[in-house]
């Protein structure tokens, strides 16, 4: 026997199916139904679904403000305006970030070996400036656009990103307006796009030849260089293996390529070992650990300690391990060695072994950016994998040429002069200020342009010091002397304390340069020595 319900359910479907037939044109739509859809049913009801909802969504009450609410006076109002405490935009200013910006020192004119303040109106002796080898007002760097036109200027990054150098008068003003006029102010484009000129390619030729490398690329930034080489190479489930004290842009870089970062302890080669050796054991005991790339990331002179890595004790261990080797010489380049070519230079180990060269073309050279050098595979990889070479725009025109030009000088033998007196001034400030340890820690190597002046621990104990702050506040104050009493002009180690990974000791640090005698030299670091003695015995 029929069972009723089956049967008025199969009614009731035939008679829709007839009434969808009658509709002209049904059965070409649900033929097209048929074939875009497959027959497949969870397609049909899913989008079926989301029919619905839409429809429901329409048709559904929309909401409107309800105009039975309380009307308040003007009285009313004014006294709830009047009792409204707004959180501020930004959090109030510290008592040491208000000491900072009360005191800072603002130059008026060209940076120089003696900058005059804004404040007091006097020129003051420069040891706070990365000016190393005095490019910054080197009348020599020339500029060319053409074979037969020459011109003279001086460059420099800073606020304004360009300096040309105030002696220039009539002919030679001139003709840097004549450069602007050939090759503009910026390349408004990456260099991927439209910002490549032929200076461009120019600079990074003469930078991997200073260097000994088979190739290199330029980038606009000197900050973000590191960050994005590094970023480039090692991404999620890579290695890195880092010295502690590496700076602020080594630290971003590790942090945003998501890689497994291990940090050994500041050029403490036992320490490296160690962690080499650790990480060896994971990955063997790891039988299903995917191949991943391996790096030791370190700089060739440490800008927050002033000290040198030992790059042949780095490249044994590279070698035994197999790591790659990602060398920052931001500092270094074009300062230490006997032809300002760097750490390798000094350890005679080929450029060519080293697997990046990484250094900032804004301290020696004066100019703007930063470049990497190393093999071609590694340069190409970056010209697509670099953000920051990929997506900034690059240098502009002068600021390259000024490049190349520096490079030039230290190629010459007036180069080599350069270097010798940086040298002797760097050891004639250091013989001084080594000579009261119980005042000063220098953690700089000998042959240093950078020095870091710090009071020593067990003398801030004897004064009571127990805080960062106040140690801060102490450093200003010789700062401060010094600038008032002997025309010295010097800065306090600036660090971004709450990102910071591993927060320096704070520090003076004093930049040494060509441009100063060594009379000058020594008399700023007896004053520094002086204030230095002074400051502490007032504490005590």
């Amino acid at each position: 026997m029929e069972n009723p319900l089956l049967s008025a359910i199969n009614q009731t479907i035939i008679s829709a199916s007839r009434a969808v037939e009658a509709v002209p044109g049904s059965a070409i739509a649900i033929n097209y139904i048929k074939n875009s859809y497959q027959n497949d049913p969870f397609r049909v009801v899913l989008e079926l679904g989301l029919a619905i909802f839409a429809v429901k969504y329409m048709l559904s009450k929309k909401y409107r403000i309800d105009h039975t609410h309380i009307q308040l006076t003007e009285k009313e109002i004014d006294e709830l305006v009047a009792e409204w405490n707004p959180e501020p935009l930004v959090q109030p200013m510290s008592e040491i970030q208000r000491m900072e910006l009360d005191r800072t020192q603002v130059i008026v004119g060209h940076q120089g070996p003696k900058p005059k303040l804004l404040s007091s109106g006097k020129n003051l002796l420069n040891l706070a400036s990365a000016n190393y080898l005095g490019y910054n007002t080197n009348e020599e760097i020339k500029v060319q656009t053409r074979p037969d036109l020459e011109q003279s200027m001086t460059c420099h990054e800073g606020d304004t990103g360009l300096s040309i150098h105030g002696s220039m008068i009539g002919r030679e003003k001139e003709k840097a307006i004549e450069i602007l006029h050939n090759y503009g102010v910026g390349s408004c484009g990456p260099p991927g796009f439209y910002g490549t000129l032929d200076v461009h390619i120019n600079l990074e030729k003469d930078i991997a030849r200073f260097l000994g490398t088979e190739s290199s690329i330029i980038y606009a930034q000197g900050f973000s260089t590191m960050s994005s080489v590094i970023a480039a190479f090692s991404k999620r489930g890579d290695i890195i293996v880092a010295d502690d004290g590496c700076n602020f842009a080594v630290q971003k870089g590790a942090q945003i390529s998501r890689s497994n970062i291990k940090w050994f302890k500041h050029n403490d080669m036992a320490d490296l070992e160690r962690v080499l050796q650790a990480m060896q054991k994971e990955i063997s005991s790891n039988k299903k650990r995917p191949l991943t790339r391996r790096f030791i990331v370190t700089e060739g002179l440490f800008q927050n300690y002033g000290d040198m890595a030992p790059l042949d004790k780095i490249m044994e261990l590279k070698h035994k391990y197999k790591y790659r080797v990602i060398l920052d010489e931001s500092n270094s380049f074009g300062v230490l060695g006997k032809t300002g070519r760097g750490l390798t230079e000094i350890y005679n180990i080929p450029a060519k072994d080293v697997d990046m060269i990484v250094g900032s073309m804004a301290n020696t050279l004066s100019s703007a950016g930063g470049f990497c050098a190393g093999p071609k595979e590694v340069v190409d990889h970056q010209r697509l994998s670099g953000q920051a070479f990929v997506f900034s725009a690059s240098i502009p025109a002068m600021l390259a040429v000024c490049a190349s030009e520096a490079i030039n000088i230290l190629e010459t033998g007036n180069g080599s002069k350069l270097l010798k007196e940086l040298h002797q001034n760097a050891a004639a400030f250091r013989n001084v200020v080594v000579s009261v340890p119980q005042a000063i820690e220098v953690s700089s190597d000998a042959g240093s342009p950078i020095l870091h002046l710090r009071f020593p621990k067990n003398a801030l104990e004897a004064a009571g010091v127990t805080s960062r702050d106040e140690e801060k506040f102490m450093l200003q104050e010789i700062v401060d002397e010094v600038a008032a009493k002997d025309g010295v002009l010097i800065t306090r180690a600036k660090y971004v304390d709450a990102q910071e990974m591993f927060l320096p000791q704070p520090s003076i640090r004093v930049s040494m340069s060509t441009t100063h005698s060594r009379k000058e030299v020594e008399k700023a670091a007896q004053a520094i020595k002086t204030a230095f003695t002074k400051v502490l015995s007032k504490r005590k």
